[in-house]
């Protein structure tokens, strides 16, 4: 199991009707302490069983990931929080009934039983039901709960097709569930329920207007867009789902930042330069140009289209090898203002307001 090279098996498994076999394969691997990627509805987890702490440890081996960054624990129920969490809240079991299974992930206070390889030493625990066949089968037949991150290389864009699994994890994890591409196409909200007013630390799938349906406008802090010393949750720290290619975040009234930006790709380009503009179809007439590589993000009026595209994108940019990427701000409502978070972990932070 401590070996860095080994055969990965991989599987063509049925995202609606995952056979048999293969699960209880996956089950069998992760109770020996082994790591299986598989498909949730947001991105694809790297798992191990959170009582296995050999497996834990190589979750960080593999990827090259921080150990000061935890984990999300994974359950098949909400009846199961009571394994892993000191107690649980009323509000706690409101948001799991409404939400679960879903791409919501909460921050509790974690037993004392959980490794510190899940929590990084904090003494709250991440978790969610995921809300994927797949994966929550899976899970069921495992019975104990599997700490995954995204299945990845650490820093590199998450993966939402089995592919970027196996072109990142091949030969390093015992076995690859592929059931195709992903839904959500990004990874879950995280909910910080150890203070009094429930916060946003990572903006998801569940949003903060969802979230204010439950608790009242107002009733939600909404997400700070900061770099922090000590991650409370996945995502907070680092720069997080980066192409290779620099990105270059702008954001500010819609036609001027086309405007702008429009003019800089056309100087790179005649500069012999290999560009790329993540923008919207509605852009799509500014950037026109021979040589450029346009991707889409759909439309603004429907967000969940550039959810689901954009780590796609960000990967197929690495394959096509672009030298510089210009991303044009979606509107930060809604699932909006989770696509805005990628996009400001992949510039590294970095924002030009126009």
């Amino acid at each position: 199991m401590l070996k860095t090279e080994m055969i990965t098996e991989i599987i063509k498994i049925n995202p609606n009707a995952p056979e048999e076999q293969y699960l209880e394969k996956a089950a069998d691997i992760l109770r020996q302490g082994g790591l299986v990627a598989f498909p949730t509805e947001t991105v694809y987890g790297l798992g191990a069983c959170i009582n296995n702490r050999d497996g834990l440890k190589r979750i960080f081996t593999v990827k090259g990931r921080p150990g000061d960054n935890p984990l999300i624990t994974h359950l098949y129920t909400w009846e199961q929080l009571s394994e892993i969490v000191l107690e649980v809240p009323e509000r706690a079991l409101v948001l799991a009934k409404k939400f679960w299974p879903g791409p919501l992930t909460m921050i509790l206070p974690k037993k004392e039983t959980i490794p510190p390889e899940v929590t990084a030493g904090l003494p709250t625990v991440a978790v969610r039901v995921p809300a994927h066949p797949v994966a929550l089968e899976m899970l069921r037949k495992t019975k104990i709960p599997v700490a995954a991150p995204s299945a990845n290389l650490s820093g590199r864009p998450s993966p939402t097709r089995g592919s970027h699994v196996i072109s990142d994890l091949n030969g390093k994890i015992e076995m690859i569930l592929d059931a195709g591409a992903t839904g959500v196409g990004l990874e879950s909200t995280v909910l910080d329920l150890t203070s009094p007013r429930p916060r946003i630390l990572r903006p998801g799938g569940v949003t903060l207007e969802m979230l204010e349906g439950v608790f009242g406008k107002g009733g939600v802090e909404a997400p700070q867009f900061t770099n922090v010393k000590r991650p409370l949750a996945p995502g907070m720290k680092y720069r997080h789902y980066a192409p290779k290619a620099p990105l270059c975040l702008y954001s500010g009234p819609q036609e001027k930042i086309n405007r702008i930006l429009s003019e800089k790709v056309e100087e790179d380009l005649k500069a012999g330069k290999k560009i790329g503009i993540l923008a919207y179809d509605e852009d799509r007439s500014y950037y026109e140009l021979p040589g450029l590589h346009f991707f889409s993000l759909g439309t603004r009026s429907h967000p969940e289209e550039g959810a689901e595209r954009l780590f796609y994108l960000l990967r197929l940019s690495d394959e096509i090898g672009v030298e510089y990427i210009y991303a044009v701000a979606p509107p930060r409502i809604g699932l909006g203002e989770a696509v805005y978070n990628r996009l400001w972990k992949a510039s590294g932070g970095k924002v030009e307001e126009i």
